[in-house]
């Protein structure tokens, strides 16, 4: 069963969409779902678009009206702010039958499916022309529980090109790391929700200081998609107090492995450089 976000099946649609639908589509994904809770009045009145366009949208998205629409947006809403704690309480009473070991993994699975089918080639293809760039410095950061996702892109990226820095989660110590940052630099980040304050505020000054950013977020989208060049969404929601984020991993571990080759011959230097480095401190047990 589809669970895709109605920001999902509006990207999904555009190309069937009239003008006037896209430039409504456009208005509503600017500060989604905020954008879509007003009255349908005032929703038409800020894409400057007529109300029976807002509804002819609606229905294309296989609503049967207005109402069933913001409901939907109420649902996603209440998804994308909900702590561990409440969502164990969603589906704790209504677990489906079998064991967790199956039906986790096929929450999984569901997961990887729907997030692959959303990616555009050509946005990954930029992605990864940004990070593989040796004349961009690139940044890296997760917040409290993507810090561990973002420790391990980094620790790849870091055996893979030069210039390479993790950023601390702390935000009264990042500030240091914006004095280095430069224009068409990098900063990777890892944010899902609830949505961490002092990320978003990082990404706004480094955008400010002409940085592009690559973002790895959940199907309700950080806030700082606003600021990002490219951005990667999965799902994440799996039957647990606690998101899963190995689509996020997956994605990550593909973005790894094509900017490794990128430029083949100066990964493999460095690689040779530590297994040497790791034999002459005998960091690891030869059988």
């Amino acid at each position: 069963m589809s669970t895709n976000t109605i920001a999902e099946k509006l990207q999904d649609r555009s190309d069937d969409l009239t003008r006037s639908e896209r430039q409504l589509c456009d208005v509503i994904l600017q500060n989604y779902p905020a954008s879509g809770l007003g009255t349908i009045t005032s929703l038409a009145e800020a894409a400057e678009v007529s109300t029976p366009t807002v509804a002819r949208l609606v229905q294309k998205l296989g609503f049967s009206g207005f109402p069933e629409f913001q409901r939907a947006l109420r649902a996603e809403l209440n998804e994308k702010i909900s702590s561990p704690l409440t969502k164990r309480a969603s589906w704790v009473d209504d677990a489906p039958e079998g064991h967790v070991l199956n039906r986790f993994t096929k929450a999984v699975i569901d997961n990887i499916g729907q997030s692959m089918s959303k990616i555009a080639p050509a946005e990954f293809e930029h992605c990864c022309d940004l990070i593989s760039d040796p004349s961009r410095k690139i940044y890296v950061i997760g917040g409290r529980i993507t810090r561990t996702l973002a420790d391990y892109f980094f620790l790849h990226l870091q055996v893979i090109r030069d210039d390479v820095v993790q950023i601390t989660s702390s935000s009264n110590a990042w500030p240091h790391y914006l004095l280095d940052l430069n224009e068409k630099d990098v900063v990777v980040i890892f944010d899902i929700r609830r949505y961490e304050n002092g990320t978003l505020k990082l990404a706004e000054m480094a955008r400010e200081r002409g940085a592009d950013i690559v973002l790895f977020t959940d199907q309700w989208v950080s806030p700082i998609a606003e600021h990002a060049t490219v951005s990667f969404a999965s799902h994440i929601a799996v039957p647990s107090a606690w998101d899963s984020n190995l689509t996020l991993m997956l994605m990550s571990e593909i973005v790894i492995a094509e900017v490794q080759e990128r430029d083949w011959e100066h990964t493999q230097a460095r690689m040779e450089a530590l297994e040497d480095m790791f034999d002459r401190t005998k960091l690891f047990r030869k059988f």
